[in-house]
């Protein structure tokens, strides 16, 4: 497993590629860049709703496009992008973070019609609630809480079975579309 810093747009090719490099063969390339803060319209917090999309959307951007880049020659792997169930939910003061993963759902579908016909697949997870530092600080009630690997087998499942979108766990696609 390879962490890197997404807003550092400048060192993740170079990371991707060194670990590409180490590993000789990599099938699954999982961006997972999500932060969030919750923040107001018309308090002036644009300074953190900039961050809010720069690192889960721009961040997400830079590490799909170096991992096709490095794909591409194989004519072959995964890029599995993280999205969020709050891509569809309207929540209160997480508006920057609902867009990002919109942004990110529309990304991926436009990415994977792109890729069509290269031997690159491209999946969108859309988690529900995942028991993380992330979610600790909810102070909302949270359907559906996952533990992180039963989400981790779940995600695993749906990118072996070749899905292009799917919702963990599925109830909250039902939730997602009543809401």
């Amino acid at each position: 497993m390879l962490q890197l810093d997404v807003d550092d747009e400048d060192t993740v090719a170079p990371r991707l590629t060194t670990l590409f490099d180490a590993l000789g063969s990599v099938e699954v390339v999982v961006v997972n860049a999500g932060i969030n803060a919750l923040s107001s319209v018309g308090r002036g917090e644009l300074d953190t709703e900039r961050r809010i999309l720069r690192t889960n959307l721009l961040g997400a951007i830079a590490t799909v496009d170096a991992a096709a880049a490095l794909f591409m020659p194989q004519r072959r792997g995964h890029i599995v992008a993280i999205a969020s169930v709050a891509a569809k939910v309207a929540v209160p003061r997480q508006a920057a973070y609902c867009a990002s993963k919109a942004a990110v759902i529309s990304y991926c579908e436009s990415l994977r019609a792109e890729l069509r016909g290269t031997g690159l697949r491209v999946v969108t997870i859309s988690p529900g609630y995942v028991a993380t530092p992330l979610t600790a600080r909810n102070p909302y009630p949270m359907p559906f809480l996952m533990q992180p690997d039963a989400f981790a087998r779940r995600a695993l499942r749906a990118i072996a079975a070749g899905a292009r979108h799917r919702v963990i766990p599925w109830p909250m696609a039902i939730v997602a579309a009543v809401l």
